[in-house]
């Protein structure tokens, strides 16, 4: 299981000067290198390395052989997560990424080190000793598995350095059962359990927030252009917050129910899938489930519990006692066919706990969630 681990470096004055510098050269390289990669789509690391390696070192000589490697897997990977987010590029043309000078700096094993409490980073003038400061849940992470590649970013005049990690496995769950989880926008997430998060709340503030950002934006000026950033980044960080509160919480609902596995929606391209009017489709690209979906999947990992992503079609339409088609009004389900009364989210998420099982049908079953805001 891989982790990522945010180190706050310290470094000197001059030291800093050498990292500014590193990050301008890296960023350059890579604008080289997408002159190469956008106009033959090409997102395969050797492929590009082939494709452009040599007219690379020769621009950036001062960058190095292991930087200009880096550089190249940056664009390639950049690429790859685009299309992957952006399916209809696969029959279009690729358009320009623009690195800019701020962008982050990719480092493998070759270009960084840890050596007695400091860390060794390459920069263009030499190796340098980097002190940093992290706290004991980051050092206990860091001494628990092998280091990856990371990324050195500048964030408000502060430097850092994510770093992944390579954990071992957790030993898996002795449970044996499967808890479903059903994520969308009303409510946040709901479980196969009866646990539902609601998402009256979250919805309500970024609904400021977007309300905020339209009036800086009608605004234009300069000092709006910098608030925007400013709340832009606040929404990111509180949603971040929720999802992670979410996270941790379905995952315990997970163990108290004795879950061997945890089975969420596929929720592939489902902002291209979906037709809506702008307000829906505003709001739809607004939803965070990835973000939470990956924050179940790895402390659920962490512990044991197995993840598993099912196609989510007719969960939510299907009872999830008999298998009939229901009656779905707001956060009520019913079915005619077997009497079961449901909230409708716990119902898809039953259904998404079951999918290839089959349950024996009863009737009359009315099921009252636990419900927290959030």
């Amino acid at each position: 299981m891989k982790r990522t681990i945010s180190i706050k470096l310290d470094p000197t004055t001059e030291q800093s000067a050498l990292l500014d510098a590193l990050q301008a050269e890296f960023a350059r390289a890579c604008n080289i290198v997408v002159g190469f990669s956008a106009p033959v789509k090409c997102s395969n690391r050797v492929a590009l390395h082939h494709l452009c390696y040599y007219q690379v070192r020769e621009q950036v000589p001062a960058l190095g052989s292991q930087m200009v490697c880096n550089a190249i897997a940056n664009v390639a990977q950049s690429y790859k997560s685009l299309v992957a987010n952006e399916p209809k590029l696969r029959k279009e043309e690729w358009p320009v990424i623009n690195f800019r000078q701020t962008a982050s700096v990719h480092f493998d094993k070759r270009t960084y080190s840890f050596k007695n409490d400091t860390l060794s980073l390459f920069t263009l003038d030499g190796r340098i000793a980097v002190n940093y400061i992290f706290g004991k849940h980051q050092a206990n992470l860091l001494n628990s598995g092998l280091t990856k590649e990371a990324e050195l970013l500048k964030r408000k005049g502060q430097w850092y350095f994510n770093l992944v990690i390579d954990i071992p496995d957790a030993a898996p769950s002795t449970g044996n059962g499967s808890m479903g989880v059903d994520v969308g926008e009303n409510n946040i997430a709901a479980t196969s359990t009866g646990k539902v998060f609601g998402g009256g709340e979250l919805r309500h503030k970024r609904d400021k927030f977007l309300a905020h950002r339209k009036r800086l934006q009608r605004n234009g000026s300069n000092s709006a252009k910098q608030l925007l950033k400013k709340i832009s980044g606040k929404e990111v960080a509180h949603v971040k917050h929720v999802n992670h509160e979410i996270s941790k919480a379905i995952v315990q609902e997970a163990i108290a129910a004795n879950a061997s596995e945890i089975r969420l929606e596929d929720l592939t391209n489902i902002r291209d899938n979906i037709k809506a009017g702008r307000r829906v489709r505003t709001r739809l690209h607004r939803w965070s489930f990835r973000q939470l979906q990956d924050f179940v999947a790895y402390k659920a990992q962490a512990v044991g519990i197995e993840i598993k992503y099912i196609n989510p079609a007719y969960t939510s339409k299907s009872c999830s006692v008999c298998d009939a088609i229901g009656t779905r009004v707001k956060h009520k389900f019913s079915c005619k066919n077997c009497g079961h009364l449901s909230h409708s989210d716990v119902n898809a998420a039953s259904n998404i706990a079951k999918f290839d099982r089959l349950f024996s049908p009863s009737r009359g079953v009315v099921s009252r969630p636990n419900v927290e805001r959030f």
